[in-house]
């Protein structure tokens, strides 16, 4: 996530794309998850935006205990956070790739009726080139993000320079928390009201492939 192929780096992107998404949606209950190979609560559920802004730009991958990237665990977290305050919602997961030894678990969370995922990639495509001074930038693997978004039944969309993607994310998280509640209890859910977004960050140290995350409901 530190890798300079977006700028200022994926990791900075990605907090800059947390903030301007939670802009979108002021006075939503929001929390943030962080996990590299272990996943770690960073902010139980607040309606204070800045202060999960604030959090999102100040983590790094120096600050994770267990290297590796395991966002199985991160949004298994991230949906107990949400059991406990009797919470429905839906998680953001923004991350540079997803190993292919997550699909399974992935495919788990999906089958055993996890809340509603979206997922943000964060990585430049194949021919960009990242300045010499870069940690390493493995380009966008589209085909393995497609695979894991196949796995957890999530949408997937890939950064812009532009805020399109904010948008499009603020867009469906509405519609994907009705499309759960009406499968559920077959009444619509009253998404206009009461939100929770909750927040799931993905890092990795330099030489491994992290993420992101956050969550609405």
């Amino acid at each position: 996530m530190l890798a300079q192929d977006i700028q200022p780096s994926r990791l900075a992107r990605a907090a800059q794309k947390i903030h301007d998404l939670l802009a979108q949606r002021p006075g939503m209950r929001t929390a943030l998850v962080a996990y590299a190979g272990s996943a770690h609560l960073v902010m139980p559920l607040t309606r204070d935006a800045d202060l999960i802004a604030r959090l999102a730009a100040e983590l790094s991958p120096a600050i994770m205990p267990v290297e590796g990237d395991v966002p199985a665990e991160a949004l298994a977290l991230a949906e107990e956070q949400l059991g406990k305050a009797g919470l429905r919602g839906s998680i953001l997961l923004t991350t540079d790739g997803v190993p292919t030894a997550q699909l399974p678990p992935l495919a788990a969370y999906r089958k055993r009726g996890g809340v509603p995922i979206q997922l943000l990639a964060v990585a430049a495509p194949p021919g960009v080139t990242a300045p010499p001074d870069s940690p390493p930038a493995p380009a966008l693997d589209r085909a393995a993000l497609d695979n894991a978004a196949d796995a957890l039944g999530a949408t997937l969309t890939v950064v812009c320079p532009d805020d399109r993607d904010v948008r499009w994310l603020a867009r469906h998280t509405g519609t994907s928390l009705v499309s759960a509640s009406a499968a559920q209890s077959g009444e619509r859910w009253k998404d206009m009201g009461y939100w929770l977004v909750f927040g799931v960050a993905a890092l990795a140290l330099m030489w491994f492939r992290p993420g992101w995350s956050v969550q609405w409901s």
